[in-house]
């Protein structure tokens, strides 16, 4: 009796598991999506189009070798490929200012100003875009922090402002998420 249910539970949790073929897949490598939960009745439809725009406009909190958002960010765009919503279906936008402003500096531009530390989230704002993430920074912001638009990243667009941007996103029917 407690071999099968042994056996029930140990089935049961590796249905849950990604199966590591999948895990390849997934379009921003080395972060989990969101865990199956059994009967969730919510769920991600494959057949609409997700459009999304993050708003990030804090450093990272001390002690994270990756911004919060970007993380959330990049588990949401697995987790919508791994419940199968093509990347057609996946309009994810994110919006830097304020004081996410300089991580959009390439390495070289951000070690000038950062006592040689390296951009702690340049590598994965490059897998984001990869995995088809549009990235928008606060052109305000970029002239307040005197960024010269050669040391923006290629993955980033300079736009005029964040608030024009973000309105801009939403009147296409983008969500917006903020902190």
């Amino acid at each position: 009796m407690r071999l099968l249910a042994f056996t029930l539970s140990l089935a049961a949790l590796l249905s849950t598991v990604v199966p590591a073929a999948s895990a390849q897949e997934l379009p921003v490598p080395g972060v989990a999506p969101a865990r199956d939960v059994p009967g969730a009745k919510e769920m991600p439809s494959t057949t609409l189009v997700h459009k999304v725009v993050f708003d990030m406009a804090t450093a990272n909190p001390k002690d994270t070798p990756v911004h919060p958002m970007l993380s959330a960010v990049a588990r949401y765009v697995n987790t919508l490929a791994k419940v199968g919503v093509p990347a057609a279906n996946r309009k994810i936008a994110v919006v830097l200012h304020q004081g996410s402003t300089d991580y959009i500096m390439t390495n070289q531009a951000y070690r000038a100003r950062h006592d040689g530390q390296d951009n702690p989230n340049l590598a994965m704002m490059q897998a984001l875009k990869k995995a088809g993430v549009d990235f928008r920074v606060c052109g305000q912001a970029a002239l307040a922090r005197k960024i010269d638009p050669k040391d923006i990243t290629p993955e980033v667009q300079l736009d005029l402002w964040a608030l024009t941007t973000i309105i801009a996103l939403q009147q296409q029917g983008y969500v917006l998420v903020a902190p």
